[in-house]
């Protein structure tokens, strides 16, 4: 029993030591070695200050919007709103969000709305929307800034990010950098 015991006391004291030191010490040190020394991609524009890797709320109808925030967009604390997909509470907020899309969007179908512009990412903060998103909204913003859909599509296009290496994740479309490309045509 008191063998046991020294084993644990030890094992505990090793383990404390490896996930308390050594690996946050070896992730910052990596980290130091990343652009911006870990802190993400900054983007300053028009003596505003974001990042590009965290959601930004955009709802005016001048922009495209991105995915909804489970956090309201808190970087400090990122999470899901953790309820299944067969909430009662849950299911209303997502038809509230389809309903105001709609509503903002009325030549778009209810069949057509993207899922992800109408539910949270599990992090709540995900800076990244699907080309089938953004092409969803062009009429909207195409209407209130009088540009061109031929334009429009071409500024998605131009902000479109392929995988990794033709394999590693999806297609997808940076919210920040595209709203920011889209003031910049003006």
């Amino acid at each position: 029993m008191k063998n046991n015991l020294i084993i644990g006391i030890r094992m505990t004291v090793v383990l404390l030591v490896l996930f308390m030191v050594i690996y946050p010490l070896s992730v910052w040190t990596v980290a130091q070695l990343a652009p911006n020394n870990g802190e993400g991609e900054v983007v300053v524009y028009k003596q505003n200050k974001g990042y590009s890797n965290i959601g930004q709320n955009f709802t005016a109808d001048k922009y495209f919007w991105g995915r909804p925030s489970a956090v309201d967009y808190n970087a400090a604390g990122s999470g899901a709103s953790n309820k299944g997909a067969s909430n009662e509470e849950y299911l209303a907020v997502v038809q509230g969000r389809i309903d105001t899309f709609l509503l903002k969007n009325p030549t778009v179908k209810k069949l057509d709305v993207p899922i992800d512009l109408v539910t949270a990412s599990a992090s709540g903060l995900d800076p990244n929307i699907s080309v089938a998103s953004t092409k969803v909204q062009i009429t909207r913003v195409q209407k209130t800034r009088k540009i061109s859909s031929e334009k429009l599509n071409s500024l998605i296009d131009a902000n479109t990010e392929h995988p990794f290496l033709g394999i590693f994740g999806p297609t997808k479309v940076n919210v920040l950098k595209l709203n920011i490309a889209l003031d910049q045509l003006n």
